[in-house]
């Protein structure tokens, strides 16, 4: 079984207003920070604005006072000289989708949260976690009403210990109250002094009206869960620019996507379905599209894509590239022709995306493929680095050939820089941008890594 995680970064600061705190700088804390704690066969990484998902397949639960140290950081690097309290993280394990929901909470959800308050989502395992503490907290509201009656429940029951009439209690009640002595014998009182003053008559008063009961509080619908996909930024290094996004599957974070090819042409679907949505109102750039190599190879799943891109708007071609991924080192040429007569419709560019820096890119024929995506997957920046250099040795290959190199899943500053010293133009990944909500809007803005440097 594997444990899942979201891990949410929360401002508790009094004095600082809120334009003032630094939160790019505490995203890039924190991303340095799991990176070099978090490491392998363990995962994590951004979902949103600080907001990440680590997940473990070796445990069923995580423990949540790993997270103490960037506490610890996060305060030290933020708010130097001030006491601890002005950040707060907050862990909440769960299921997949739960950890993605609690991802898109608002910073005033997450405070009723750590009020103890909890939330109209679904239930799972919350810690509050500052440099000097780790508490839990009720995730739901249902759990932190229970709560509240067990606790209320408590104090009565000790209570009325405290007022239980015991034997004790009972003799010392039945003792004298006055001890005062009598000296002499008391007089006899006449008639007419036990006769009670006669008064005048209040009149009645009107009898108060019951309050009315208060009216139940208006049910607050939970946040709709985030979108199964996301967008990274695609970056042009030589134009020092963004040229576009690339649609991805949030999973992606949590864990490696599946084998099975029914899965994978669900995923493309979503995606399909989503960059149509998306095509309505960001009007920036390419935007590529992901298929998958055998998918595209087996009539059923083409004839799921064309029902698809029927959908898709004419006058979008121009801006749509197809990134056709799990291309094997020996792909066939004719099914890759095939791929593209049966995209080219929709899509203006095709790009293959391979695992293998070494692809054999001097057997294509021209213009089958616009551009090659190297896929960086190795264990430790070492290995990635290694990948980055075969690639680029490659060059001149891809020149002659007219096929642009690009590189995804770039993780570092180190590997930006090589990939820009490389000449590779086109890159994306964690160091570029984090997993964004929308396509990036503009070409303005430096990647994550030249940001967080800053």
């Amino acid at each position: 079984m594997t444990a899942i995680c979201c891990l949410r970064i929360l401002f508790t600061v009094g004095e600082s207003q809120p334009g003032e705190v630094p939160k790019h700088k505490a995203q890039g804390v924190a991303d340095a920070f799991l990176k070099a704690r978090w490491r392998k066969p363990r995962k994590c990484g951004a979902v949103a604005p600080l907001a990440f998902v680590l997940a473990d397949n070796r445990v069923e639960t995580l423990n949540p006072t790993e997270m103490q140290a960037l506490a610890a950081e996060l305060e030290k690097v933020l708010f130097p000289g001030r006491p601890i309290g002005q950040i707060a993280l907050m862990t909440f394990e769960g299921d997949e989708q739960a950890v993605l929901q609690f991802a898109a909470l608002s910073q005033a959800e997450l405070a009723g949260l750590m009020a103890g308050e909890g939330y109209e989502g679904p239930a799972g395992r919350v810690h509050v976690v500052t440099a000097d503490s780790v508490e839990p907290r009720p995730s739901t509201r249902a759990e932190a009403k229970t709560l509240a009656e067990d606790k209320a429940s408590a104090k009565k029951q000790g209570l009325t210990a405290a007022t239980t009439v015991t034997p004790e209690r009972a003799a010392k009640a039945a003792a004298p109250v006055s001890t005062v002595p009598t000296a002499e014998p008391i007089k006899p009182v006449s008639a007419e002094a036990t006769q009670p003053a006669t008064a005048p008559v209040a009149p009645e008063k009107p009898k108060a009206q019951p309050a009315p009961a208060p009216k139940p509080a208006a049910k607050v619908a939970p946040p709709p869960p985030p979108a199964e996909t996301g967008w990274w930024g695609v970056y042009d290094l030589a134009l020092g620019a963004f040229v576009g996004s690339a649609i991805s599957m949030r999973s992606d974070l949590i864990g490696p996507p599946p084998e099975d090819d029914a899965k994978l042409l669900k995923r493309d679907l979503i995606c399909l379905t989503d960059t149509q949505a998306a095509l309505k109102t960001a009007t920036f750039g390419e935007i590529h599209v992901p298929f998958g190599f055998w998918n595209l190879t087996t009539p059923a799943s083409q004839d799921a894509y064309k029902s698809r891109l029927s959908r898709y708007p004419l006058d979008q071609q121009p801006r749509l590239t197809a990134t056709i991924y799990a291309t094997p080192r020996e792909a066939s040429i004719g099914m890759l022709q095939q791929m593209r007569l049966l995209l080219k419709s929709s899509f203006s560019r095709m790009d293959v995306q391979v695992t293998d820096p070494t692809f054999p890119i001097s057997g294509l024929p021209p213009e089958l493929v616009d551009s090659i995506t190297l896929v960086l997957n190795g264990e430790t920046e070492h290995d990635r680095l290694k990948q980055i250099l075969k690639f680029v040795e490659r060059k001149a290959a891809y020149v002659a050939k007219d096929v642009a190199q690009a590189v995804a899943n770039v993780g570092s500053s180190v590997e930006l820089e090589a990939c820009k010293a490389g000449g590779i133009a086109i890159v994306r990944g964690p160091a570029v941008t984090e997993l964004l909500d929308k396509p990036v809007a503009s070409p303005d803005g430096a990647t994550l890594a030249a940001a967080n440097a800053a």
